[in-house]
């Protein structure tokens, strides 16, 4: 981690336009009410705009962060996907890492193959000539070899890896309850463990784990 983790953590948060909003939405509501970050950048694709409104009736683009987190937040800045010239395309900014869930097989050829052609892109690029975590959380299925490329490409570079795809031992009751779950993985691999965390004590049968 960069100083800028000193005072709290500064993160870019970034929703693309796969299917599975829902896990997006979850990130943002965790991050914002996690004391240890200090700042997060939000960006939402111009492709999310459509999946948001299918998947979590929310619509248009004004205010999505208050429409998100069910609240306005000072903590989240929300930034235009055109908006090249924000701080996350700068590597003098300070950054601690970038998360994109759902991430895109578009958006991920992008960052596979460097083309920086928006914020989105450029942010994570970025991420990567600066050593900085970046984790893509893919949304497709099946594969094909072109989407299994670039993932090898993005992981080759330094990007990690990290499918949409929940867990089941813990029993979620709703699909709510399986992007938290999933969320809570993901915001363990960067060092924010959160304390509703399901954690698997290795017992013989699941009905035997607890719940943190």
């Amino acid at each position: 981690m960069n100083a800028h983790s000193d005072s709290g953590r500064n993160l870019t948060v970034a929703i693309t336009g796969a299917s599975g909003s829902i896990f997006g939405q979850r990130l943002l509501q965790a991050l914002e009410r996690d004391a240890r970050v200090k700042h997060i950048n939000f960006i939402a694709s111009e492709n999310s705009l459509r999946v948001l409104a299918e998947e979590l009736q929310l619509s248009g683009r004004s205010e999505l962060v208050a429409k998100l987190l069910g609240k306005p937040s000072a903590k989240v800045q929300q930034l235009a996907e055109s908006d090249i010239g924000a701080g996350p395309a700068s590597g003098s900014y300070p950054s601690d890492g970038m998360i994109i869930l759902p991430c895109s097989m578009g958006t991920l050829a992008g960052i596979a193959h460097g083309l920086a052609s928006n914020l989105i892109e450029r942010a994570a690029d970025v991420s990567l000539k600066e050593r900085r975590p970046l984790i893509l959380c893919i949304r497709e299925t099946p594969f094909n070899k072109i989407h299994l490329r670039n993932m090898t490409f993005a992981a080759d570079a330094g990007a990690v890896i990290f499918p949409v795809i929940p867990a089941f031992y813990n029993r979620p009751m709703d699909a709510a309850e399986m992007a938290q779950q999933f969320v809570c993985r993901v915001l363990a691999h960067i060092a924010l463990p959160q304390p509703d965390a399901y954690v698997w004590k290795g017992e013989a049968h699941p009905s035997a784990a607890t719940n943190h």
